[in-house]
């Protein structure tokens, strides 16, 4: 089954990676993703872990469909 990712957490971690990209990630940022991956994956049962892979394949490595 497929981890469902809110639009929300999408662009979090979207913001992140371009702060990555840039080599300027702030703490900020990086503790807001995590705080929001924690809670999705608390709200929805799903495994953190499984839940913030999940994000990074779909920012960092999208289908030609969703880019």
């Amino acid at each position: 089954m497929a981890i469902e990712l809110s639009a929300g957490l999408i662009q979090l971690e979207q913001d992140a990676w371009a702060e990555i990209q840039a080599g300027q990630l702030t703490v900020k940022t990086a503790a807001a993703v995590q705080a929001a991956v924690t809670a999705h994956a608390k709200n929805t049962g799903e495994s953190r872990y499984e839940v913030e892979m999940a994000l990074k394949k779909r920012v960092r490595n999208p289908a030609p469909a969703e880019q």
